[in-house]
């Protein structure tokens, strides 16, 4: 008898089709959360890699309802037991997270770099003087594009509790930003 594996997508195979269409639509997200998840884009990777054999081997018992909160908790689970087992890195080189930011553009007016600059630069100081538990959620829900509830089940945290974290994250970050004179004066109502 000849073993033979199948590609996902495969027609003759049902594991294979429910792959395609439930998880390879979601890649693109799982990237997006995984870099928020890790600071290394190797490990971000990794993650995602392991939530789609996960996935995967899994598929044939899910559902089909909720695919995306369904992989999001995989790949939470999978990072739980990556630190679990994770050693220190103790020799990696702290010069790489400098080659990650590139050069910068100075495309434009002279006056739009100055503030393009300046509002990039007062954002990132006020995205790192948050607590880490509302920087993750700001950067699952406005910058990754993630619903409440998606990133709720993702931290495994209520819905209620992302959108006060949400809340009071945002009004750091816009206070900074006036603060800088770069947030937009609000008319009288």
């Amino acid at each position: 008898m000849e073993d033979r594996i199948s590609a996902p997508g495969d027609a003759s195979d049902p594991r294979g089709q429910a792959f395609a269409t439930y998880v390879l639509p979601e890649v693109e997200v799982l990237l997006r959360v995984a870099m928020t998840l890790t600071p290394q884009p190797a490990d971000a990777e990794d993650l995602v890699q392991e939530t789609l054999l996960r996935a995967y081997r899994a598929v044939d018992r899910f559902d089909g309802r909720h695919p995306r909160a369904w992989l999001l908790t995989i790949m939470r689970r999978a990072e739980v037991n990556r630190h679990r087992r994770r050693r220190p890195h103790l020799l990696d080189d702290p010069d790489r997270d400098l080659e990650r930011l590139g050069p910068t553009s100075t495309e434009g007016s002279p006056e739009a770099v100055v503030v393009g600059e300046a509002f990039d630069e007062v954002v990132d100081e006020a995205l790192a003087a948050l607590p880490d538990k509302h920087r993750k959620v700001v950067q699952l829900v406005d910058i990754d594009g993630l619903s409440y509830a998606e990133t709720a089940r993702l931290l495994d945290i209520p819905e209620g509790t992302v959108m006060s974290r949400l809340h009071r994250a945002r009004k750091r970050i816009r206070a900074r930003l006036t603060a800088a004179g770069l947030a937009p004066k609000r008319g009288l109502m």
